[in-house]
């Protein structure tokens, strides 16, 4: 059995955005040589989400309304968290977005479906933020 671990580096320049980071997890992939097995992709930030849909702007956009109407920015004085940051809508949202996916490798490939991308979903933004991508197999 192999494994692999690789951090990767996401800055944001804005408060929320869905980045598709398919490539990346792909080329880490390569880079592990791991044929067969499973590969872990998880948000290393408590405001931060990866989770796995389609990359059409259209849903992307459907997202950030749902996630608004579902726990809004603003007030911010509307969450108890909020005494020292103003994040409090973000750790939310990401517990609804999910922390992490895990992907079937066969034969060198992310096994994901016809439309399945893999999406980094940043909350809180404005600073470097860190993806881990651990690999499993043979």
């Amino acid at each position: 059995m192999k494994h692999f671990r690789k951090e990767l580096w996401i800055n944001v320049q804005k408060r929320r955005e869905f980045i598709n980071i398919t490539p990346l997890v792909s080329e880490c992939l390569r880079e592990s040589g791991i044929k067969e097995g499973l590969l872990l992709c998880n948000a290393m930030h408590i405001t931060a989400s990866v989770f796995i849909n389609d990359d059409e702007p259209g849903l992307h956009h459907d997202f950030e309304v749902w996630l608004d109407g579902l726990v809004p920015e603003k007030p911010h004085s509307q969450y108890r968290h909020n005494t020292f940051e103003n994040n409090a809508d973000a750790h939310l949202k990401r517990t609804v977005m999910g922390r992490e996916v895990v992907v079937a490798v066969t034969d060198g490939m992310l096994d994901l479906g016809p439309w399945e991308q893999i999406f980094y979903g940043e909350f809180e933004g404005s600073r470097n933020k860190r993806v881990l991508v651990k690999i499993i197999g043979k």
